[in-house]
């Protein structure tokens, strides 16, 4: 919590939360303890612990209704439980409609900081009211952080939950004017919900969209947005993204199409995937991010092969300048066999890199161990300290890079390797190729690793 107190409403009166303490047991000193300093006590825990503690006394009855997060992310145990049992699903969903709807009811906080749904629920009628009811509910509670999640996992993806377009019409004088932070994920929305965000939110610094399909052309500008953290990922319906706000401070986007940064100045954390969407990497770094590389300090890119050619790697030598960039991290999801020392023009390109990180998704079994590439440019890097590579198998491609980082990183304080798989056939085939991967690291790798730096293996 930071240690941040949380500030109860001056109509919040002990009387009104059972708050009789003449019958607290000697013993029980904890119920003694101002409501304020309960209910902080109360928000630590999960929305469900904290209602059984109503069982706990009268004391106790009404506290956790004043609670100021209402987060009913059910837990992903439950949530697993309905892909092996699915029998289980609507009667599933029904109980956890149940379960906001009460909780909603009884709430008696008159502001709060979050409200987060996250659960499968499809598209109906149903639904929707109940969608649009709960979210006029934390909006009368002047919310700050609204996040609402409801994939449909085991349902068809035309089945998509739409957010609200009523709540949007002035008329219906729903107040979005306390949000901070917005996420919609697996929820569509439109060009002019985004809008109405935007004119409507003068508060929102975070703004997180994922998994809609109903943007197409969409504009992200202004002088006066306060937009600190903007995430546009996965939106494959969408056709071009302008982004011009001047306090933007970090951006996630997927889509490539279109996509136009313009006044950025204070951007420093900026994730990308490049997928199959006529974006060359040349293009990416020479073109679409030119006018933010140089004040970049943390890069997520994402590189798949059906999007970047070997080639293409090749052509990295002439990669512009990051002078400020501080993190990088590198998803290289390939067949097995590719050479790895193609990304070394990453770290060349960044002199002032403290960590690189490395996630090597390879779907190839069994990796092939092709020669390789040794003619990569032997230049030293003066600050790189930490390299963490996940998803190492020990085959010579990664050897390679490896050899490269030692060679060439002159400061390098640890490594870090994580043989994770995340592609494969079967869990025991990964199981099997994660084994390996450590055995590798512990014979070939680790002699070869200087006492100085320290190796750490998953």
């Amino acid at each position: 919590m930071g240690g941040s107190r949380f500030q109860i409403h001056a109509d919040f009166q002990p009387e009104k939360c059972g708050g009789d303490t003449s019958f607290v047991g000697d013993g029980d000193r904890i119920s003694r303890l101002p409501d304020d300093i309960l209910v902080d006590i109360l928000s630590l825990l999960s929305l469900k612990e904290s209602a059984r503690t109503s069982v706990l006394s009268s004391r106790w009855i009404n506290l956790w209704k004043h609670t100021p997060s209402l987060d009913f992310d059910d837990a992903q145990a439950s949530i697993d439980k309905l892909y092996k049992q699915p029998d289980l699903r609507k009667s599933e969903r029904r109980k956890y409609m149940k379960w906001v709807d009460s909780v909603c009811q009884s709430h008696k906080s008159p502001t709060l900081n979050e409200f987060k749904i996250r659960f499968p629920i499809n598209r109906s009628t149903r639904n929707a009211k109940s969608i649009a009811r709960w979210l006029r509910f934390a909006l009368s509670r002047r919310v700050r952080r609204l996040e609402l999640d409801v994939d449909d996992l085991y349902g068809s993806s035309y089945k998509k939950c739409c957010f609200p377009n009523k709540l949007l019409n002035p008329r219906t004088l729903v107040d979005f004017g306390s949000l901070k932070e917005l996420s919609l994920n697996n929820v569509d929305v439109t060009d002019g919900a985004i809008e109405f965000f935007l004119n409507n939110c003068p508060l929102l610094e975070r703004l997180i969209v994922r998994f809609s399909k109903q943007m197409s052309k969409l504009e992200i500008c202004g002088p006066s947005l306060v937009l600190k953290h903007l995430g546009i990922e996965f939106c494959w319906g969408l056709e071009s993204l302008k982004v011009s706000v001047p306090s933007l401070t970090s951006l996630s986007v997927t889509s490539l199409k279109g996509l136009s940064l313009e006044n950025v100045p204070m951007l420093v954390d900026l994730s990308v995937h490049v997928v199959d969407d006529n974006t060359s990497l040349y293009r990416l770094f020479h073109q679409l991010l030119s006018r933010c590389l140089s004040q970049l300090q943390t890069l997520h890119v994402s590189l798949s092969n059906l999007g970047v050619s070997s080639a293409e790697l090749d052509d990295l030598w002439e990669l512009p300048q990051m002078p400020r960039l501080k993190k990088l991290v590198i998803e290289y999801c390939v067949r097995g066999d590719k050479s790895l020392v193609r990304l070394a023009p990453f770290i060349r390109a960044s002199p002032s890199l403290v960590e690189f990180v490395l996630h090597h998704k390879w779907y190839l079994y069994p990796r092939e161990d092709r020669q390789r590439q040794n003619d990569a440019i032997k230049i030293p890097h003066r600050h790189l300290k930490v390299f963490e590579f996940r998803g190492y198998y020990g085959c010579s491609n990664d050897a390679g890079l490896l050899n490269y980082v030692l060679e060439n990183c002159v400061v390098l304080e640890k490594i870090i390797i994580d043989p994770c798989f995340t592609l494969g056939n079967s869990d025991s085939e990964i199981e099997e190729a994660e084994e390996t991967a450590r055995k590798n690291a512990k014979q070939e790798l680790a002699p070869q690793v200087p006492q100085r730096i320290e190796l750490v293996i998953l």
